[in-house]
């Protein structure tokens, strides 16, 4: 079997975040425009999800590709496009890819609060060879990401219950990304206090 090569950032974040992009452009494009398709009308939302769809799975199936391998949020969120995507054109509802980001957030919340519970870190899983910490570092950081995936859930829940169409794409495109950005960021303190010194064993 041939081994697989590392991916480099800039690919890697163009994967992950350009069909979202293109997404945020497709909409804009087509937004106040209706299509009549086998005699039903879909509004542009619901044709930007429906190229949506394929655009991610496009750029999920290439990342494993060439890496071999996909992070559980990667998948989780490529199922949950898909599901609610399709939910969406299928009863030509918006609402349903709207909650999407929502029940994403919760399900990690809950996932990362039951492994504190039960006293175990489920990031150090998924993330320890690219950032090692000590055990007392994954604790700490793995609560304040439960509790940020939470705050992530309710912000996007309040806004698209009361605010347009157009805010809400706009706020899923930029200012969730944003907002992991600066979360990560603002973690840097404890990545460095918490750090692994390659001589050290936990």
């Amino acid at each position: 079997m041939t081994e697989k090569k590392p991916i480099s950032t800039g690919l890697k974040l163009a994967l992950e975040l350009g069909p979202v992009i293109l997404f945020f452009f497709g909409y804009s494009k087509i937004k106040d425009k209706t299509f009549t398709i086998l005699g039903t009308d879909y509004q542009g939302f619901i044709i930007a999800t429906t190229v949506f769809i394929p655009v991610i799975l496009l750029a999920t199936g290439f990342l494993w590709w060439r890496t071999g391998k996909l992070s559980k949020m990667q998948l989780m969120t490529a199922v949950l496009v898909v599901v609610f995507g399709g939910l969406g054109i299928w009863f030509n509802d918006e609402r349903f890819f709207k909650m999407k980001p929502t029940i994403l957030y919760a399900l990690f919340a809950a996932i990362l609060g039951f492994g504190l519970l039960r006293g175990e870190s489920y990031l150090q899983y998924v993330m320890d060879g690219a950032m090692p910490l000590k055990r007392e570092g994954w604790m700490i950081f793995t609560r304040r990401m439960a509790l940020f995936f939470a705050g992530l859930a309710i912000a996007n829940e309040v806004v698209w219950r009361t605010m347009s169409t157009d805010s809400w794409v706009t706020f899923k495109t930029f200012v969730l990304t944003g907002l992991l950005f600066v979360f990560i960021m603002s973690q840097m303190k404890l990545f460095t206090r918490f750090a692994k010194d390659d001589s050290h064993k936990d």
